[in-house]
């Protein structure tokens, strides 16, 4: 049967009926927020304490932390020219396919190395990674979409740490999304500490040699500046409820820096930078504790605020935090109106798998294993159903 489109026009209506209401609220909110804002802003022991009580009632709470910049802070693109090596990666992946005749899984990695003001053609390099047999049963369990996501996350960031190994001078890299890796906590433990810990050592050496590193997150939707707006307002009361205490529920913090008629942060300007406040604290200690701020890489009129995760020792170096700054400025500039840094958008061409690609890679492996007289399973019933002409997913 098709979608009742019936049913859809009546939800769609009843959705339209309520819009009015849910604006003025969001609205409220919106005020409520830009309110608060310019009443803590330069309160940063208040609202350390504050958040030190919230996380006290609830061990997972998540929300930005003051470092030593006032909330509504916000600072320029640096003149100075910019004298660095720039190297980007980013990720894709084939997950595994338990309706397929073959279960096998691949990673693929782009990685973009660009030497600013130099003449030189910027340098490509593509890694890929093929998982087959028991390497899809890390310690006896089914690698799931999560763990593979958390392998290329590793395999990224290692490229990196490849790549920059013998450079001189200045070197920011960078990757699409934030730096914590997320995922497959629940789904297998070992092996989600093991890519951690490889993880850590990797930021480890970036740190040991100076490199700066990040991780760019266009349009966000997380509210951690929004949060700490929220446990700043609470009471000793709403305090000990944190978690369901959400005065400001529908407000982002891309919202709250980038709103269109009123900004704060004017085009090439940056937030204040802060911790992050997360369980994953315990595991991103010390040098490598995580930071983030907010920058404006749109234009007059046409805000686009997007968040930038950074390791304490590049939040540390007023020198490395103003380079990547201007870095990240120019190459969303070179992006014309969709603004996007360029390097990024180069390594995801490099690193995308195409359906074709998938299907060369089945077809290669399928006639080995025949030629060594492997035995092949069958591909499943419903997956047959699915490809049979005509039909249409439902």
């Amino acid at each position: 049967m098709p979608i009742d489109y019936q049913q859809i026009f009546v939800q769609i209506k009843e959705i339209g009926k309520n819009a009015k209401e849910r604006r003025k609220k969001k609205e409220d909110a919106q005020a409520s927020a830009r309110e608060l804002l310019a009443f803590y802003s330069s309160e940063l022991d208040l609202l350390r304490s504050k958040v030190d009580l919230a996380k006290q009632a609830d061990s997972n709470t998540r929300c930005a932390l003051p470092i030593n910049e006032s909330l509504a802070s916000s600072y320029p693109m640096p003149d100075s020219a910019i004298q660095a090596t720039l190297i980007a990666a980013d990720g894709s992946q084939i997950n595994p396919d338990r309706h397929a005749a073959i279960q096998f899984c691949v990673v693929n990695v782009g990685a973009i190395q660009m030497k600013l003001n130099s003449g030189e053609t910027p340098k490509i390099f593509t890694d890929t990674e093929l998982l087959y047999g028991d390497d899809l049963l890390p310690n006896g369990y089914p690698m799931s979409d999560g763990l593979v996501a958390l392998k290329r996350d590793l395999a990224e960031r290692s490229k990196l740490d490849e790549l920059s190994k013998d450079l001189q001078g200045s070197v920011v890299t960078f990757t699409d999304g934030p730096i914590e890796l997320w995922g497959a906590k629940g789904e297998d433990a070992n092996s989600y500490e093991a890519i951690v810990q490889k993880y850590l050592g990797v930021l480890s050496r970036l740190q040991e040699r100076g490199v700066i590193t990040a991780g760019y997150v266009d349009k966000p939707s997380a509210d951690l500046v929004v949060r700490l707006l929220e446990i700043a307002s609470a009471d000793n009361e709403q305090i000990q409820k944190i978690r369901e205490f959400h005065p400001l529920r529908g407000v982002s913090d891309r919202w709250l820096y980038g709103e269109h008629k009123n900004p704060l942060l004017p085009p090439g300007h940056r937030s204040a930078v802060f911790g992050i406040q997360s369980t994953s604290e315990k595991k991103y200690t010390g040098i490598l504790s995580l930071h983030f701020f907010y920058l404006n890489v749109g234009t007059e009129g046409h805000p686009w605020p997007v968040r930038v995760e950074i390791p304490k020792w590049v939040a540390d170096d007023n020198s490395k935090l103003d380079l990547l700054h201007g870095v990240l400025v120019e190459q969303c500039r070179m992006m014309g109106s969709k603004p996007y840094p360029y390097l990024l958008h180069r390594a995801h061409e490099t690193a995308v798998v195409k359906m074709e690609e998938k299907q060369q890679i089945e077809q290669m492996l399928a006639m080995e294993l025949r030629n060594q007289g492997e035995d092949m399973d069958d591909g499943s019933n419903k997956q047959s159903a699915k490809d049979l002409q005509g039909r249409t997913r439902r």
